[in-house]
């Protein structure tokens, strides 16, 4: 199996790590509500989710956005508190995260951060995630620049608590090592099941500790979750998602009307009792 391949000369643990829940993006609150709800109740060991209005921030507050972001930013701010100890939402993360298309680096450095103000301004968030962000060595210098301009916004934000924020880069494949050093979590695999479960880990990951990578697998059917988990603790992704929907409308047309894929992680999975159960109760980051 290419997942119990060693790498480098440190091999993962495969468990003794806590595994957390990232949501890469549910559909709009008002189209899932249940999705939403679901990220403030007690005992999910949830990480981060990412909030994207209209591929970014959109152009004004939107009142229902509004409304879930106030209740997840409420629920780890008043466990942070110590008023809510039974709420794993702050004990695992529990941060919003604001959605960032660098659309493989061809968007300008001001448009990104006109973006991340709006978000910090309108919905408090406590971080942001970078989606289709380069992988290549040459994009690495533009790619921190902008990474330590938006950690200078949320230092300087009302959104900051005393954890700081979270700033995570969707390569959704192994970019160059450097990248590492310049965001707190990395996206590493973002796919099907398929190629998942033949899926093989960098080398260069082995020198960091697990964590600071995500897994983001669709069409993993409920017979096979508990593998699937194990290859993300083999391979060191402190964050996962795992669904069985595989993305394909009945039609085979996406959100647009053109034929290929939808979103298959804008809605709850069928088994998602069960896998946060399977993950457990989160521990502080």
């Amino acid at each position: 199996m290419p997942y119990l391949t060693r790498t480098g000369s440190t091999l993962r643990t495969g468990g003794a790590e806590q595994v957390g829940v990232g949501v890469p993006g549910y559909a709009h609150p008002l189209l899932a509500p249940a999705e939403w709800a679901g990220l403030s109740r007690p005992g999910t060991p949830l990480h981060w989710a990412v909030l994207n209005i209209d591929n970014g921030p959109g152009a004004r507050p939107d009142p229902h956005c509004l409304e879930a972001a106030g209740r997840l930013r409420n629920a780890r701010e008043r466990a942070l508190r110590g008023e809510a100890p039974e709420d794993s939402v702050r004990a695992s993360g529990g941060r919003l995260l604001g959605h960032l298309d660098l659309a493989f680096g061809s968007r300008s450095f001001g448009e990104l951060i006109a973006d991340a103000r709006s978000y910090l301004g309108w919905y408090r968030v406590g971080g942001f995630y970078l989606d289709r962000c380069p992988v290549g060595r040459d994009a690495l210098p533009s790619v921190r620049r902008l990474t330590s301009t938006l950690s200078a916004l949320l230092a300087d934000s009302d959104s900051a608590d005393e954890e700081g924020g979270r700033l995570v880069l969707g390569h959704d494949t192994h970019p160059h090592p450097g990248y590492a050093e310049a965001a707190d979590q990395l996206v590493t695999f973002r796919g099907p099941w398929a190629d998942y479960r033949w899926s093989q880990v960098a080398e260069w990951t082995a020198a960091y500790e697990p964590g600071r990578f995500a897994h983001f697998v669709h069409g993993v059917p409920r017979t096979h979750l508990e593998e699937a988990m194990r290859i993300a603790r083999w391979q060191g992704a402190g964050t996962i998602f795992f669904t069985d929907r595989d993305g394909t409308s009945r039609d085979g047309t996406d959100r647009d009307g053109v034929k290929g894929q939808t979103d298959p992680f804008a809605a709850l999975p069928s088994y998602w009792d069960e896998f946060v159960s399977r993950i457990g109760p989160g521990i502080s980051e």
